[in-house]
Parts: structure tokens; C-alpha cells; sequence
């Protein structure tokens, strides 16, 4: 959201981490949902793109029990 991210650049740049994260791991059919917390925007990619895999790694584990 616009709080916890202002600029509309920042914004779009961690969407486009998430989606291009999100398209390319192998995951279950399921319905997430992100909601952005303050500061991730100033975190380097590799950082974002890291923590995103942990995520999809949880998920996939939780999902496959």
C-alpha cells in the first residue's frame, strides 16, 4: 500500500520481484496474498528475492503435508 511504500516506483519494483518470484517456482494452487510491511522498498533485490524463495518454500512444504 501507498504506507508502507509511498513512491509509486518502489511500489512497482517489488510487484514485478514478486511476480517474476511468483512465475517462476513451481507452486501448489493456492491464493496468496502480500502485504507489503515498511522498508522492505529498501532492501537490495538479491535480499527481496531471497526471503520471497524462503516463502515459496514454506508454502510448498505446508501445502504438500
Amino acid at each position: 500500500s501507498r504506507k508502507a511504500v509511498p513512491l509509486a516506483t518502489r511500489r512497482n519494483r517489488l510487484k514485478r520481484l514478486l511476480r517474476e518470484s511468483f512465475r517462476t517456482h513451481n507452486l501448489p494452487a493456492v491464493d496468496v496474498i502480500f502485504l507489503a510491511r515498511g522498508g522492505v522498498d529498501r532492501l537490495e533485490n538479491p535480499v527481496i528475492i531471497a526471503r520471497l524463495n524462503t516463502i515459496w518454500d514454506k508454502l510448498t512444504d505446508f501445502c504438500a503435508d
